[in-house]
């Protein structure tokens, strides 16, 4: 009886260090898994913040889990490829960036693999997220001459596009989108 409950006691501890030696290898966590909490008031700057948790949210889960494959592919000759597309959105990520914290730009010119350039996209849009959401007065962009509404029909709504690009190519190299993820919801179906 005592070596049964050894055993059991046991095989207990190695289920909960294999749980935390998991969550302690997993990558860091990155924003916009979900989308957060819908603020309580509608002003330009919760609206704008809104529109970029949403790229966010669909980008987070148009790259989740691509594979070399997935990162090669493209439709045809003159298209562009998964990691071409990525590395399209993430310039657009740094445009946005750029234009609305003047004072804290992305100025990389390091080429970086895919992770890193996920990671930055997504570290970059929730800055201008985060930044747009705590804001209420109008947005002036100080160092360029390019409007916010230019910003939103332009660089926004092209990432926007760009990542059904990603969730098209991926399903057509065979690694579907995946099927929990609610983008009306902003999280994942349980």
């Amino acid at each position: 009886m005592f070596l049964n409950k050894f055993k059991l006691l046991f095989i207990l501890c190695l289920i909960v260090f294999s749980v935390e030696a998991q969550d302690n290898m997993t990558p860091e966590k990155l924003p916009f898994y979900e989308i957060p909490e819908a603020p309580e008031t509608y002003t330009a700057g919760t609206v704008a913040a809104r529109m970029i948790d949403g790229l966010g949210f669909r980008y987070f889960w148009a790259t989740e889990g691509l594979t070399e494959k997935d990162l090669n592919h493209k439709c045809s000759e003159s298209g562009r490829t998964s990691a071409e597309t990525i590395e399209h959105i993430y310039g657009l990520s740094k445009f946005i960036r750029n234009a609305v914290l003047s004072h804290d730009k992305d100025l990389n010119q390091e080429v970086l693999s895919f992770e890193e350039q996920r990671k930055q996209t997504l570290l970059n849009l929730k800055l201008v997220s985060d930044m747009l959401r705590n804001t209420d007065k109008p947005l002036v962009l100080e160092d360029t001459e390019v409007s916010f509404w230019n910003i939103i029909n332009g660089p926004i709504a092209d990432a926007t596009w760009h990542c059904g690009q990603i969730v098209m190519l991926r399903r057509a190299s065979g690694n579907p989108f995946n099927s929990k993820v609610s983008v009306f919801a902003g999280k994942l179906k349980a």
